[in-house]
C-alpha cells in the first residue's frame, strides 16, 4: 500500500495582461472530474547475489467533487470509485491480487480494500495547489480496519497503525500534495519558470515550466529531485532520485486531459530480520492520469 499513489486536478485560469497569465485553481461549486490513474512500479533489490524484482500495478478510478470555495480555498470530496493492487515477484510469484468492488468472503485484503470505495475524504486545497488539510482519513481508517474483520483490540490497533500511514489525514494529505502543488504565486508568460517544495515520505524539490500556452491547451513540464525515506516495521527504505512530470490540460475547464509521471530513484533497503545489512535498491515508476469525463456541473 505504501506504493499507491493518487493525484489531484489542475485547473488553469489566465488572465491576459502584458503577455502574462495566472496559473491556479478557479474551481466551479458542485463541478465533478473522474480521472482514470494506471501506475506501475518496478523495486529492484540484490538479495545476497540474487536480484529480486518485485512488480507493483494499480489502476482506479478518482472521483473529485468541488463543494464550495471559503475565502482563497477550496473544498474537494476525494471519493475512490474503483481500485485494482497487484504485486507479483521474479522470485515468489504473485503475492497479491486484489480487485476492490470484488469482495471474497473471508479475504481480509479485499474486504478492507471495497471497504475504501465510496467512502469520501474533504481536501482544503489553495488556489496554488497546495493541500493544507484532509478530513475524514482517520474515519477512513478506522472503517477499513473494521472490514478486516478482526476482533481483538490489539489486532485492531495494529492494523489501524498500518493504514494509518497510508489512509491517515496526514499521509494523504502529503500523498496529494506530491500532485497537486505545481502552481506559482506570480504572472507568467510561456517559458517562465518556478519552484516550489514539498516533505513527507517523498520530498521534492520541484521546478516547473511553462511551455505552450494556446486557445485549447497549456502544456506544463515538471523535473524533481526526490528523496524517498520510508520506514516500515519490517523495513527501511532510503533513496534519491528524480522525477519528470507533463501535465496537458484543457484550457476551455482548466482540468487535466492527461498527465504522465516518471520517476527514478536508488538507495538502499534495510531489514532487520537480515541483520540491518545494507541492500542496494533501486525504484522505476510510471504514472498516468487521465480524464475520463467532462467537468459536470448541475
Amino acid at each position: 500500500m505504501k506504493y499507491l499513489v493518487t493525484t489531484l486536478l489542475f485547473v488553469f485560469f489566465g488572465f491576459p495582461g502584458h503577455g502574462q497569465s495566472v496559473l491556479q485553481y478557479e474551481l466551479k461549486k458542485d463541478a465533478v472530474f473522474l480521472v482514470k490513474q494506471t501506475a506501475q512500479q518496478v523495486i529492484t533489490q540484490e538479495l545476497e547475489g540474487a536480484t529480486q524484482i518485485l512488480t507493483n500495478k494499480i489502476d482506479g478510478i478518482l472521483e473529485f467533487k468541488v463543494l464550495g470555495r471559503i475565502a482563497d480555498t477550496y473544498e474537494i470530496a476525494l471519493t475512490f470509485k474503483d481500485l485494482n493492487l497487484q504485486m507479483t515477484s521474479n522470485l515468489q510469484g504473485e503475492l497479491m491480487n486484489i480487485k476492490a468492488k470484488e469482495v471474497t468472503l473471508g479475504d481480509m485484503q479485499s474486504q478492507i480494500f471495497n471497504s475504501l470505495l465510496e467512502t469520501p475524504v474533504k481536501l482544503v486545497l489553495t488556489r496554488t495547489g497546495d493541500i493544507l488539510e484532509v478530513i475524514g482519513g482517520d474515519s477512513l481508517v478506522s472503517k477499513m480496519a473494521n472490514a478486516s474483520g478482526l476482533e481483538d483490540e490489539f489486532s485492531l490497533d495494529l492494523m489501524k497503525k498500518s493504514l494509518q500511514k497510508e489512509f491517515g489525514s496526514q499521509a494523504l494529505s502529503n500523498n496529494y500534495k506530491q500532485m497537486t502543488f505545481i502552481y506559482p504565486l506570480k504572472r507568467i508568460k510561456v517559458a517562465d519558470t518556478w519552484d516550489n517544495e514539498f516533505l513527507g515520505k517523498l520530498n521534492a524539490k520541484n521546478h516547473w515550466k511553462l511551455e505552450t500556452l494556446s486557445p485549447s491547451e497549456a502544456i506544463i513540464h515538471g523535473s524533481a529531485d526526490v528523496v524517498m525515506n520510508v520506514t516500515e516495521p519490517g523495513a527501511i527504505m532510503i533513496l534519491r532520485g528524480t522525477q519528470e512530470s507533463k501535465i496537458i490540460t484543457d484550457r476551455a475547464s482548466g482540468f487535466i486531459k492527461k498527465m504522465t509521471v516518471e520517476g527514478y530513484a536508488t538507495g538502499t533497503s534495510t531489514m532487520p530480520q537480515m541483520g540491518n545489512k545494507e541492500i542496494p535498491t533501486t525504484i522505476k515508476s510510471s504514472i498516468t492520469y487521465e480524464l475520463i469525463n467532462k467537468i459536470h456541473v448541475p
